[in-house]
């Protein structure tokens, strides 16, 4: 049976998933910046070809088109399924478009709306594959996806980002990237009510590294640069943090900063709690359907799940390889789908 490679070109990730045999043998994530140059993206592309080897199949999804790099998302779409057919350089090279299933570059065009954005939904439809009913919640390091499975059908009323935000299918909440004071506009420090500086001095990386969820130093979590350029600790975490709310951290006890930081992170959970209210408010969804979390963040959503009496479903245990590479494919969730679902 001929390898297959799944690819999730995002606009700070490549991402890409390689399976033989119908089984993953191989992951890897590459940071990545096309809205400052195009380059960065054929870089990233070319590393992670290296990496995983040559392979006959390839599919191929995209988020990078919503980068501020392309003048609009449909030229977006063109320019990187011509980056990516130029450097992955063979010929069974394929687009996923959504309910479309897979097109030829050369089909894009009238599907363009279809292969943007769309790679929520292959991880969706892998789900699907697995378990009738379900919530499938993906916290990536920028957003986080919502999709209902019902009857063993991706059951997701929006398409594009636009619609999937107004239908509680989408959230701008990320466990690494971002900005904290996005989820809030004020918030307790030092005993009374602090509005929030609203400047990029820090990142919903920092957040979670000064409350032990995210480990010092790189990791596939957090592969973005820190907001002030200093190192990824959390003595530094906590100076970024304190300038959010306009203090120095020597000001203020470990113990408060903690505090600051436990508040943030529950802004963020609240935003993407609303928008799965919204969503549940549809009554598209069993009361006791499972939640199934995949992203560098399911730990999130399986505290989510907790709180809504859901049990829980690790991505990574729907995936067939090894556990340790299970771990890592779950957080590219995407691109693992799209290796696996080209499997007969």
């Amino acid at each position: 049976m001929a390898a297959v490679i799944g690819w999730d070109i995002g606009g700070a990730h490549i991402k890409a998933a390689r399976a033989d045999d119908g089984r993953l043998t191989a992951v890897v994530q590459i940071a990545c910046a096309p809205h400052e140059s195009v380059a960065s993206l054929e870089q990233a592309l070319r590393d992670a070809r290296v990496a995983l080897g040559a392979a006959e199949r390839h599919r191929v999804t995209m988020t990078a088109e919503l980068s501020d790099a392309f003048e609009s998302r449909a030229r977006g779409v063109v320019t990187i399924a011509a980056i990516a057919a130029h450097e992955i350089g063979v010929p069974d090279i394929l687009f996923y478009a959504g309910e479309h299933g897979f097109i030829s570059r050369d089909g894009i065009g009238p599907h363009v709306e279809a292969v943007a954005s769309a790679n929520w939904r292959a991880s969706a439809e892998l789900v699907a594959r697995h378990c009738a009913e379900a919530l499938f919640i993906d916290i990536g390091s920028t957003t986080t996806d919502i999709a209902p499975i019902c009857a063993g059908r991706v059951a997701a009323l929006g398409a594009s980002d636009a619609e999937r935000l107004a239908y509680g299918e989408l959230a701008y909440a990320g466990f690494s990237r971002g900005a904290p004071q996005a989820y809030a506009a004020r918030a307790p420090v030092a005993g009374g009510w602090t509005p929030l500086v609203n400047e990029a001095f820090a990142s919903m990386a920092d957040v979670r590294r000064v409350l032990g969820d995210l480990p010092e130093g790189e990791t596939d979590a957090d592969l973005s640069p820190t907001a002030d350029g200093r190192p990824k600790t959390v003595a530094a975490s906590r100076a970024r943090l304190a300038r959010l709310a306009g203090r120095d951290a020597a000001e203020l006890s470990d113990a408060q900063w903690r505090a600051f930081a436990q508040y943030l992170a529950r802004a963020q959970l609240r935003a993407i709690e609303d928008q799965m209210a919204l969503l549940q408010s549809r009554d598209a969804l069993a009361f006791d359907a499972p939640m199934v979390g995949a992203g560098v963040g399911r730990k999130l959503a399986a505290r989510l799940a907790q709180s809504q009496g859901r049990t829980f479903v690790d991505f990574a245990d729907l995936i067939a390889a090894p556990p340790a590479l299970a771990e890592r494919a779950a957080n590219c969730a995407p691109a693992s789908a799209l290796a696996l679902l080209d499997m007969p």
